[in-house]
């Protein structure tokens, strides 16, 4: 788990800055340095002043757990992600600590590495931390964890996954599988496939649902053998469209619900001896900063990664604090039309909801 419980404000391995440092350096005692930091009630402004001005020149920073201690009210919020190893879930983290740090609150984040036993675990940690409330970016739908944790009374909200009756901030992953299906069917495919994730995320289930949805409504009807669950990174995408590409007939365009797996993706592509964007398009999903860059650059559906965090920390900080106000957000999503579809040309072409670049 990232977060550093000690006193911060130390250089590793020197002794970290106390209260008591920042009492001696500014000739005063103890309580009045701890008043002058809380705000400075019944301390004079010069003075309060001058103790600030000290305590940051020694590097001095109040502890957050041991304030919720003094106070009986935490003011940091724990998160729990698969991975910050992962580019989403990694901004969607900075999102988190941004809206946070704007609200006065801290965030500690823990990595789950997406197994029910971890995050269990980890979430007892952050509780036995005192945290004020929980983000989880890890909801299972195979797991009871967040029912129990909502039936106890935890303020919780769900990011980037969501789950039926739980407060969540989220991309709207319905709409997002659509504008994959809509974009493809305008350009002519009647042949999609669908690399849809694991089965246990809502993520990779409704964007494989919303593009399903949409091909039906066209008439475009995808066989059961045309969509495989795979795991949400390279290899897995990899795996997944080599096995589609050996379909009769073989899919023209393959979706994936993750753009890691659709880069696996179009590596299996390539070493079929297929074209990407010419022989079989490939699009993704979340339009991760290297989806650009690409040597074929990668279509994608953009989530607003950095929005899910800023809005899931507000929305968690409002139950803490007891606003009614608090609901579950659906932020849309758009698609960036890139040569992995449009080939080699990159006309100008863009389907409903969608733009090119």
């Amino acid at each position: 788990m990232s977060g550093d419980w000690g006193e911060p404000g130390s250089a590793a391995g020197a002794e970290p800055v106390k209260l008591a440092d920042v009492a001696a350096a500014a000739g005063v005692h103890p309580t009045t340095v701890s008043r002058a930091l809380r705000g400075g009630e019944g301390v004079g402004s010069a003075t309060a002043e001058r103790i600030r001005e000290v305590a940051t020149r020694l590097g001095y920073l109040p502890h957050p757990v041991a304030a919720s201690l003094r106070t009986g009210r935490s003011r940091v919020l724990g998160v729990v992600v698969p991975s910050l190893t992962d580019i989403v879930l990694a901004t969607i983290y900075e999102g988190i600590e941004q809206g946070a740090a704007e609200a006065g609150y801290h965030a500690v984040v823990a990595n789950s590495q997406d197994r029910p036993e971890v995050q269990r675990s980890r979430v007892a940690t952050l509780l036995g931390a005192r945290v004020a409330g929980l983000i989880l970016g890890d909801a299972r739908t195979d797991a009871t964890l967040v029912d129990e944790l909502v039936e106890r009374g935890t303020k919780l909200v769900l990011t980037s996954r969501r789950l039926p009756g739980v407060l969540s901030v989220t991309c709207d992953d319905l709409l997002g599988g659509r504008l994959a299906a809509e974009h493809l069917l305008g350009l002519g495919h009647t042949r999609p496939a669908v690399i849809a994730g694991e089965p246990y995320a809502s993520t990779g289930v409704e964007r494989t649902r919303g593009f399903l949805d949409a091909c039906t409504a066209a008439g475009v009807e995808v066989p059961v053998e045309a969509v495989l669950h795979s795991r949400f990174d390279v290899a897995g995408g990899r795996a997944a469209a080599e096995s589609l590409l050996r379909l009769t007939p073989r899919p023209t365009a393959l979706f994936a619900v993750n753009d890691f797996a659709a880069i696996g993706a179009m590596g299996a592509v390539r070493d079929a001896g297929l074209r990407v964007g010419e022989d079989v398009a490939v699009v993704g999903y979340n339009d991760v900063p290297p989806a650009a860059e690409l040597p074929v650059a990668l279509t994608s559906v953009r989530s607003p990664m950095r929005e899910m965090g800023t809005r899931a920390a507000q929305t968690l900080i409002g139950l803490v604090e007891g606003r009614s106000d608090c609901e579950s957000v659906l932020l849309p999503p758009t698609l960036l039309a890139r040569q992995s579809t449009l080939g080699p040309t990159f006309a100008d072409i863009a389907s409903p909801g969608t733009s090119a670049r």
